[in-house]
C-alpha cells in the first residue's frame, strides 16, 4: 500500500477536500510502477476536479484505488475504514487510458456521494447517476489530454495526449450512435417516456448511454453545472425515487450545500 498525502491552505488553515485527500493504492497492478500509477491517477483527479468547487458535506477523507485481476470497475461499499472511498479498477500493465477512464467514472460516483456503506445503488433514477458520471469521466479525459500535452507526467511523453483523445473518442462514439438511433437529440423528453420502464429496471450505465452525449454537452457548455453533482444523494432514499421526486430532492440539496441547482433544473426541462 502506498499513500499520497496533500492538503490545501485556505485563509491560513489546512483544508482537506476530495481534490487533495490522500490517495492509497492496493491490489495487483501487474507490472506497472506504483509511482507511475500515482502520477496518472493524480493527474486524472486534477483534470476532473481542479476547476470545480465540490461542496458536499459527505466527502471522504481518503481515496483508495484497488486494482483487481478481473471484474468490473466499482465502488466498494464498506464499513472499515468508514471515511475512505474505495474505488476498484481492472487495468493492464501501463494501460493509462483505461486507468484514467475507470478511475474517472468511479470518482464521479464519489463526487455524487455514492461511496459510503449506506450508499446502496438502484431504483428508478440510478440510470441518471450513471449517465452523469460517465459524462464526468469523458469530460475528465479531454482535460487530462490537454494537460498531458503541455505538462506530461513522464519525460518526453507529450504525444501520449493523442492516445488519450483517441481512447475518449472510442468510448464516446458508441454512445453517439445509440443517441442518434434513439433520436434523443431531437426530443429527450420523448426518449425518456419511451425508455422509462427499461431505465428503471436496468439501472446500469449501458441502458443510460443514449443520454451520455447530451449530458456531456451540458458539461462542456458550462462547467459550473458539474458542481451540482456533489449535492446528489444527500437523502435517505437516494436514487430509489421516481425521477420527478429525485430531481426535486436534488435541487433542494443544491440549495442546502450552496451550489446553483442549474443541472437538476436543466435536466427536468429536458426530460419531464
Amino acid at each position: 500500500m502506498i499513500f499520497l498525502s496533500a492538503s490545501r491552505a485556505v485563509e491560513g488553515k489546512s483544508v482537506m477536500t476530495m481534490i487533495n485527500a490522500p490517495l492509497e493504492f492496493t491490489g495487483n497492478w501487474r507490472n506497472s510502477n506504483l509511482a507511475d500509477i500515482t502520477a496518472v491517477v493524480s493527474r486524472m483527479r486534477e483534470a476532473c476536479l481542479s476547476d470545480l468547487i465540490i461542496r458536499s458535506d459527505q466527502q471522504p477523507e481518503r481515496i483508495r484505488v484497488d486494482d483487481h485481476e478481473s471484474g468490473s470497475p466499482a465502488i466498494w461499499l464498506h464499513s472499515e475504514p468508514a471515511t475512505t472511498a474505495w474505488i476498484i479498477v481492472d487495468v493492464g500493465t501501463r494501460d493509462w487510458c483505461k486507468l484514467a477512464y475507470q478511475f474517472g467514472h468511479e470518482l464521479g460516483h464519489v463526487v455524487a456521494n455514492s461511496w459510503s456503506r449506506t450508499s446502496h445503488p438502484g431504483g428508478p433514477s440510478q440510470w441518471l447517476e450513471e449517465a452523469l458520471v460517465e459524462a464526468f469521466a469523458l469530460r475528465g479525459l479531454r482535460r487530462l489530454a490537454n494537460g498531458w500535452r503541455v505538462r506530461p507526467p513522464f519525460p518526453n511523453d507529450s504525444q501520449y495526449a493523442a492516445a488519450i483523445l483517441q481512447y475518449r473518442d472510442h468510448m464516446l462514439q458508441p454512445d453517439l450512435k445509440i443517441a442518434q438511433d434513439q433520436q434523443i437529440a431531437i426530443d429527450m423528453r420523448k426518449w425518456f417516456r419511451a425508455e422509462r420502464e427499461n431505465l428503471a429496471s436496468h439501472p446500469g450505465v449501458d441502458v443510460a448511454r443514449a443520454a451520455v452525449p447530451a449530458v456531456l454537452a451540458l458539461y462542456e457548455e458550462n462547467a459550473q453545472l458539474v458542481e451540482d453533482l456533489s449535492a446528489m444523494n444527500r437523502w435517505a432514499e437516494r436514487t430509489h425515487l421516481e425521477l420527478e421526486v429525485y430531481l426535486e430532492r436534488w435541487e433542494a440539496s443544491c440549495l442546502n450545500v450552496g451550489s446553483t441547482g442549474n443541472l437538476p433544473r436543466k435536466l427536468r426541462s429536458l426530460l419531464i
